[in-house]
């Protein structure tokens, strides 16, 4: 929202000598987001002065261009020669004429030039060239009559005026107005507001005639009819200004007002030419198959969840969101049916949703609109028009729908300290809530209403806030709570701690990515028609329409950020994420809608849940490049598979437990390169180098690696008990194994272990080796290093070495594994 300060300063009794910046410093102490204070002069300086073209002559140019050398009048004893591209506007036209010396928004210096035959003396200016608007089809034409030649264009346009521009949150529509700002600036300030003042008619109900088959959409409707427009009126120089400071262009007086008063007091209204409206004024849900052209002539087919305002004809606007091209204000339109009507939020917020239709109008009936401002907003739009329009208001005023219940909110006056926990004595609680506009009775229990343009305030929390908004939040202590005692992490997000720490401590960076991804992530994975992970949760309203789905696996988004940091030079990565997937279940029933007016009831809401996707917890590393880098201890070494595996090994550790790796064939991996990882007999993830095909596909590094874990399937570890540490010395022993090709050097390891028994502190494989009688034989070689200790006593070679035997023997039973010669 952007207001300009004088246009807040008629609303309120600003203190004497207040500048722009204090008076947004007040406003940002009570809770508004006020982004900046600014100035449209800001950036300009020089004569840039109000001309009046006295004559010009059209010179068509060899690349079919045309410009016009014109004669402007800028106050002195000669009219001065400009060069100007433009063409909408003709002789006795006043328009901004910037001079040589002047200096326009962006640093544009204005000299005197020749330029297509001609000595150019300045430059006649657009609203683009002047910073206050993005047109750029034609010059700036002020209103016949605001100024004269010579005069300071920066005054007669306002641009001296600082300007308010405020991030208005959800919950206070009402300051999405001239008068909202001037209520908080007036409670800030502690200085008295002034309302619009207007002398309303009596209802009568012969404005026009209104049916509303749908009071639960629309629970008032008003209505006005003016007469007699002069549809040549020019808008007022004040006014256009205004709407211009506003970030509003204007149009014509007629739509001009409408958006002038929307402004002032947060009252959308709509014109309707009378001439083109057949029969009375209808609100209803749409029906299924009806269409309507909106003022920006698209074509929208319309759903019977949209609330519509109809004549005989069928819909003539999308209520609260934009009119319809058939009864728009145009340049013969001289009686106008005003309409100023209290929308419900939830209905309008659907439909701008649904059409993709946001407008300012729908921006301020999705937050609420003060239900009783409609006929003080109707009455303002009538005097304007008639005022500047010569056009006379009919007889009548039409209301149909008694706007909502004003709700009666009952607060215990010492709530409000306790909860901001500093003292607020009831006097200043009251004070306070009046200030807001509320109506208080009562003694230490009060009695609060609300006032109308406040629908936000529903339950005593919320008069909480008010309050200790207006006392100031920087007056809260900063007191730390006493955390409740006994109280820590859960098991599981211990174990997701110690997952995290461990991978940064082996040198991974951890990254959080988006859920979201593209359907085409799948075929770039090279994920087989059956593949479960295909089938993805599909969001219904996604934030881009390039990735609606929610992901199955960590991947896509771990390789999308290892793809984006190599492009900016980045080429040793090692990443890693932990997070939710999304995996919908095959039996899932279809999810109820339940409506917005009421909670939910508890078979829904079980509904609900079991239509959800299963969320198990991953976890994921991603590896390119080299892992250590050369230096004086040696050459560099890159990531390997085997790095990719390591790294699941890690997790495994932080868990406590121990993986099982196994030659595995999934995508996206090479299948030559890919382990499986299992937990006891279940697969729990994959690691290995992604298939050179998806490196090609999604424009990664060559040999770039990954693993991914189903961090669910660890069950949180038992507390850590202090190993016993034996104080004799290890019988280190070497084996080599030939076994045939196939077997799994994890099926060997686990068989050497369990025939070695208790002696054996631990087993590793170091070395994997063939040659040509080996492959031949279709046989490998493997290498253990067996380590052996006895807790209380020093072992003999004789016991290590029948343990040792024990182990070959197990593993030649096992594998059909033999001692190497």
């Amino acid at each position: 929202m952007r207001a300009p300060v004088s246009w807040v300063s008629e609303h309120v009794d600003l203190p004497q000598g207040i500048s722009p910046r204090e008076l947004g410093d007040a406003l940002v102490r009570v809770g508004l987001e006020v982004e900046r204070v600014d100035s449209a002069a800001d950036g300009m300086s020089g004569p840039i002065v109000v001309g009046r073209v006295s004559s010009f002559e059209d010179e068509p140019q060899k690349n079919g261009k045309s410009i016009r050398w014109c004669q402007v009048e800028l106050g002195e004893d000669q009219p001065r020669g400009i060069v100007c591209g433009a063409s909408n506007f003709t002789a006795g036209d006043l328009v901004v004429a910037a001079l040589p010396g002047a200096v326009l928004p962006g640093g544009f210096a204005i000299g005197a030039r020749r330029t297509y035959g001609h000595l150019s003396d300045g430059m006649i200016c657009s609203v683009r060239e002047l910073g206050i608007g993005d047109e750029h089809a034609g010059i700036l034409v002020l209103p016949a009559g605001s100024a004269t030649p010579g005069d300071d264009a920066l005054d007669v346009l306002g641009l001296r005026d600082a300007v308010l521009d405020i991030a208005v949150t959800p919950d206070r529509g009402y300051c999405l107005s001239v008068r909202g700002l001037a209520r908080e600036a007036s409670a800030a300030l502690r200085v008295a507001f002034h309302d619009t003042d207007v002398v309303l008619p009596a209802v009568d109900g012969g404005a026009y005639d209104v049916r509303v088959e749908d009071p639960a959409g629309c629970d008032r409707f008003s209505a006005r009819v003016i007469t007699g427009l002069d549809p040549s009126a020019p808008t007022p120089g004040w006014m256009a200004r205004r709407l211009r400071q506003s970030g509003v262009r204007s149009i014509s007086l007629a739509v001009d007002v409408t958006n002038y008063v929307m402004l002032e007091t947060g009252q959308p209204l709509h014109a309707f030419d009378r001439a083109k409206l057949s029969g009375p004024i209808g609100v209803r849900r749409a029906r299924p198959g009806e269409k309507l052209t909106t003022l920006d002539d698209a074509v929208r087919a319309l759903d019977p969840d949209d609330l519509v305002v109809t004549d005989e004809s069928g819909p003539i606007a999308l209520a609260g969101v934009m009119g319809g091209a058939g009864t728009d204000i145009d340049a013969a339109t001289t009686d106008i049916v005003l309409e100023a009507a209290h929308w419900q939020p939830a209905s309008i917020a659907r439909a701008v949703r649904r059409h993709k239709l946001p407008s300012e109008a729908a921006k301020r009936f999705e937050r609420g609109v003060d239900p009783a401002i409609a006929g003080v907003a109707l009455q303002r739009c009538v005097d304007l028009l008639v005022e500047h329009g010569g056009a006379t208001a009919a007889a009548g005023y039409t209301v149909v729908g008694d706007g909502p219940p004003s709700p009666l909110i009952t607060l215990h006056a010492a709530r409000a300290g306790a909860l901001a926990g500093m003292p607020i004595a009831r006097d200043v609680a009251v004070k306070r809530l009046i200030e807001v506009g509320c109506t208080v009775d009562g003694g230490d229990v009060l009695q609060v209403s609300p006032p109308t343009w406040r629908p936000d305030l529903t339950d005593p929390a919320d008069l909480i806030e008010e309050i200790v908004r207006l006392e100031g939040y920087d007056k809260i202590p900063s007191v730390l709570p006493t955390p409740p005692p006994g109280r820590g992490l859960t098991p599981m997000q211990t174990l997701r701690r110690g997952v995290s720490r461990a991978l940064a401590a082996a040198g991974f960076i951890e990254v959080l990515t988006y859920p979201f991804v593209s359907p085409a992530v799948h075929d770039a994975f090279g994920l087989a028609p059956e593949d479960p992970r295909r089938i993805a949760a599909r969001l219904a309203n996604p934030l881009s329409d390039a990735e609606p789905e929610l992901r199955t696996c960590l991947l896509p988004g771990l390789l999308a950020t290892l793809q984006r940091n190599v492009g900016r030079g980045i080429r040793d990565l090692a990443l890693f994420e932990t997070g939710l997937v999304f995996l919908p279940r095959p039996d899932a029933p279809v999810p109820p809608r339940p409506g917005v007016a009421h909670r939910p009831s508890d078979g829904e809401l079980a509904a609900l849940d079991a239509a959800l996707p299963d969320q198990p917890r991953h976890v994921a590393v991603v590896l390119c490049g080299d892992i250590e880098r050369k230096g004086w201890w040696g050459p560099a070494c890159a990531a390997t598979w085997s790095d990719a595996i390591d790294a699941a090994r890690v997790v495994a550790a932080a868990a406590r437990v121990e993986l099982t790796v196994r030659a595995g064939d999934t995508a996206p991996w090479h299948p030559g390169r890919c382990a499986g990882l299992l937990l006891g007999e279940r697969t729990v993830g994959h690691a290995g180098e992604l298939n050179p095909r998806v490196i090609a596909a999604l424009g990664l590094p060559e040999r770039t690696c990954a693993m991914e874990l189903d961090l669910d399937a660890f069950s949180p570890p038992p507390p850590v008990l202090a190993p016993a540490l034996s104080t004799y010395p290890p019988v280190l022993l070497d084996i080599a194994l030939v076994v045939p090709a196939g077997v799994a050097a994890a099926d060997v390891l686990a068989a050497v272990r369990a025939g070695a028994g208790e002696l054996l502190e631990s087993v590793r494989l170091f070395d994997v080796y063939d040659d040509d009688a080996l492959r031949r034989a279709a046989r490998k070689s493997l290498a253990f290093a067996l380590r052996f200790r006895a807790p209380d006593r020093t072992l003999t070679v004789d016991e290590a070495s029948r343990a040792r035997d024990a182990a070959i023997a197990r593993a030649g039973l096992a594998t059909g594994a033999v001692l190497r010669a």
